[in-house]
């Protein structure tokens, strides 16, 4: 009997350690196949550029896939590969005082994604990704002003990226 129940045992765990997809702590669900990512370097093609954005962007995202994925970073010949560009950096009044001044001023980021999964080619997808920050129109977007924006933002973009990804979202 304890032979049995010994041989169900190992037949539950094979059953259970043994499967097509890997689902990890993070979230994601990626095939066991998929070793390396590469991330190229997006460039800001926006009409108003802030020159620290594109690395500052392309830097965040490496380092998510590097922190949540056990993926290896390449630079070439990544079986998921990342490229894109920034396509939108503007400023825009939200809302109004009663002197008919902007009372808060929102920075939006949009940046256009092409992902290509080079082992499964059906996850491939092109994708805009977008995010705001809200701020108070007597401030300067400067210092620790855009600091804070650009935490903020592309913390998030890099997230919804990523989970559109490899998390499937």
């Amino acid at each position: 009997m304890k032979k049995i129940f010994n041989l169900i045992i190992a037949l539950l765990l094979l059953l259970t350690t043994q499967s097509c997809w890997v689902y990890s702590f993070t979230g994601t669900n990626i095939n066991p196949d998929v070793k390396s990512v590469q991330i190229d370097y997006f460039p800001n093609e926006a009409i108003l550029v802030e020159p620290s954005l594109s690395q500052t962007f392309t830097q965040e995202l490496r380092d998510l896939f590097d922190t949540q994925t056990n993926l290896t970073s390449v630079s070439s010949g990544g079986d998921l590969q990342f490229e894109g560009e920034i396509t939108g950096y503007k400023i825009n009044p939200m809302t109004a005082t009663a002197q008919q001044t902007a009372a808060q001023n929102r920075l939006t980021i949009t940046i256009n994604v092409r992902f290509f999964n080079n082992k499964f080619e059906e996850d491939n997808f092109e994708k805009t990704f977008s995010h705001y920050y809200d701020f108070d129109a007597n401030s300067q977007l400067v210092g620790g002003i855009l600091d804070d924006a650009f935490d903020e933002i592309i913390e998030r973009i890099a997230q919804d990226i990523f989970n559109a990804s490899v998390a499937k979202w």
